[in-house]
């Protein structure tokens, strides 16, 4: 795996805006996959050999997380092997936003069945297997502590800066910077927020589960149920909301735009327009219009300009002449 996005000025023409982790999240979240569909085979294989329909039943819940993983896996692959292809014209730095829009509605979905199921048994209880649930329930929390654990610790790839020019009337600059909320990995949220809505289920569940073998509370394992359906769905709701934001090329910090208007007015010409998004974790876009009443400022000027901000991967600026601003 070629880690080549950690060597941004490699082309005149890269369009790279990968996060800085990119390829480690890859690698773990392969990782986490594997171990899941070990726990997912072996507890469908159990239950159909010894009988038991909880462990098939656990078994294939798990299967929709890994399902999931393997979203955030591909995008992380695909995004990588074809960051250079030109057919993208930004790279492919949103993909991973893309997969984790994906793998939300997924959660959000999940969080509607464990609902409705709760609410079922609520309505009507079944007899619960004690002897099977608990220890499954328990195994089920420790293959999600372990696949927490081995994707905690870099939720916020850090971008690095690409440069690049332009002989038409346009400069593009670029200087990688670590600011914020804009260097959110949210493939890698999405795929943490899964093993976690998992392990809050497992939680829950084993809580339900003891308080209704020893007090006899069986109302409390659906309550339990209803109660990790609506943190999941919480939370889905965050990462669709985060990362459709990104989709939609919403800007991301007013404050960066404030800072870009002032920097172009501090030097005495007027910003006409500009436009701000998300290329990628830890990457800006920008494309702003100036009106100048200083022939000789082309936009390598205000390429040198904004470049003390240290804010952008990419800037495209055009540069009109006018007799004075605001005219």
């Amino acid at each position: 795996m070629s880690d080549f996005y950690e060597h941004p000025f490699a082309s005149y023409n890269d369009h790279v805006f990968l996060g800085a982790a990119h390829g480690a999240n890859e690698r773990k979240t392969w990782i986490v996959i594997v171990l899941c569909s070990v726990m997912m085979l072996a507890e469908i294989g159990g239950g159909s050999i010894f009988g038991s329909l909880a462990l098939i039943a656990d078994g294939l819940h798990m299967s929709t997380h890994a399902g999931a993983m393997l979203i955030a896996a591909l995008a992380y692959t695909y995004a990588r092997r074809h960051a250079r292809d030109p057919r993208f014209v930004f790279g492919t730095g949103k993909l991973g936003d893309l997969a984790a829009f994906s793998s939300a509605i997924i959660l959000g979905m999940i969080a509607i069945l464990i609902g409705y199921e709760a609410v079922t048994r609520l309505i009507d209880p079944v007899q619960i297997n004690f002897g099977e649930a608990i220890p499954i329930a328990v195994a089920g929390l420790l293959v999600n502590i372990v696949s927490a654990w081995l994707l905690s610790g870099d939720h916020d790839g850090h971008g690095h800066g690409h440069s690049h020019g332009h002989s038409h009337g346009h400069d593009h600059a670029a200087h990688g910077h670590d600011h914020g909320k804009d260097n959110r990995d949210f493939n890698m949220r999405a795929a943490y927020v899964h093993v976690l809505a998992d392990a809050a289920v497992s939680v829950l569940a084993i809580a339900g589960l003891l308080l209704a073998r020893y007090f006899n509370w069986v109302w409390m394992d659906p309550i339990a149920g209803i109660v990790g359906a609506l943190v999941i769905a919480n939370w889905s709701y965050v990462l669709i909301k985060g990362a459709g934001a990104v989709l939609m090329d919403v800007r991301p910090d007013d404050a960066v735009a404030q800072k870009v208007k002032v920097a172009v007015e501090n030097v005495g010409d007027q910003l006409v327009d500009l436009h701000i998004w998300r290329l990628g974790p830890g990457h800006l876009g920008a494309v702003l219009s100036v009106m100048s009443i200083h022939a000789e400022r082309t936009p390598a000027f205000y390429h040198r300009l904004l470049g003390e901000c240290k804010t952008f991967s990419h800037v495209t600026v055009e540069v009109n002449i006018g007799e004075k601003p605001g005219c």
